[in-house]
């Protein structure tokens, strides 16, 4: 099978637990160390081979949309003035894909599904993935390209969830997978955000999906859910009710970037990732924690 070429990121949530730095920008584009939360999923997707991404924003979306675009002024003085370095990685973030932006509009219904039903055209021709734009993952092998290597090993399968096993106290923050019974990997239904006695396992998708054409008509016609918003969960529990649905549990890290803690514990994760900044980050949280 080929790779996937084609990817979706969501990125029209209103951030209101970041307000008021979400004011005037997406959350997305809120800073991981020196870079937007939203180009790890972009570069996670460009090294799984995707070639075309979509991005659906709201009414802050030319901020991602510019960031992803050429900067002439600031390349031509970045290149006179010799900072090579920085220059790079200015041009790196355009030429990561081809991107396709579509605004979602303040008339269609919220929630995580409408982006995939907006963006349904585009993506008709073949499996695609399906990222929320505030999830990053970090792993050896990009977690989408492991999802497509687990459509690879089940060609009959319509969709593949990427989950990670939590404690099962924090069911209550996620979708929750239902194991077919029978089965070791495919999904019977799924559950989003249940109350922790009643989740049917500790599986949690984590922000990666890889669909088949086979879930637009679902979408296209599917009805408002919970909150007057229109739910990617939902489309889900249609189409395993008819189709092969799978799960696969991913290798590798998952952060929730969503809310300022989990945005801080990424933060520093990162951090220690950057042998530039690794040493003296660590000697300075000694010396803070130490004066506590």
């Amino acid at each position: 099978m080929q790779m996937p070429k084609k990817a979706i990121i969501t990125a029209a949530g209103s951030g209101t637990r970041f307000l008021p730095a979400t004011k005037a920008q997406p959350k997305e584009m809120l800073p991981i160390i020196d870079k937007p939360i939203i180009q790890y999923s972009v570069e996670e997707l460009a090294d799984s081979g995707v070639k075309d991404i979509i991005i659906v924003t709201k009414q802050t979306g030319h901020i991602t949309e510019n960031h992803f675009d050429d900067h002439f002024e600031l390349e031509d003085q970045l290149e006179k003035t010799g900072k090579t370095k920085f220059l790079a990685e200015v041009r790196k973030s355009a030429e990561l894909a081809n991107f396709i932006f579509l605004r979602q509009k303040s008339s269609m219904p919220y929630g995580n599904g409408t982006p995939l039903k907006i963006s349904a055209d585009i993506v008709s021709d073949g499996p695609f993935f399906y990222l929320f734009g505030d999830d990053i993952t970090r792993a050896k092998v990009p977690v989408c390209k492991q999802l497509a290597l687990a459509l690879e090993q089940n060609p009959d399968a319509a969709a593949v969830i990427g989950v990670r096993e939590i404690p099962q106290e924090e069911t209550s923050k996620y979708g929750i997978v239902k194991i077919k019974e029978g089965t070791t990997n495919e999904v019977e239904t799924f559950v989003e955000k249940p109350k922790v006695d009643e989740a049917p396992s500790n599986l949690a998708a984590c922000g990666r999906y890889l669909f088949t054409p086979k879930i637009l008509p679902i979408i296209e016609s599917l009805a408002v859910g919970k909150d007057n918003e229109l739910w990617l969960t939902d489309a889900i529990i249609e189409l395993a009710k008819s189709e092969k649905v799978i799960f696969h549990k991913i290798e590798g890290d998952w952060f929730t970037t969503g809310d300022p803690l989990n945005f801080l514990k990424a933060s520093v994760e990162f951090a220690f990732d950057r042998e530039d900044l690794k040493k003296d980050f660590e000697e300075y949280l000694r010396d803070f924690l130490g004066k506590k």
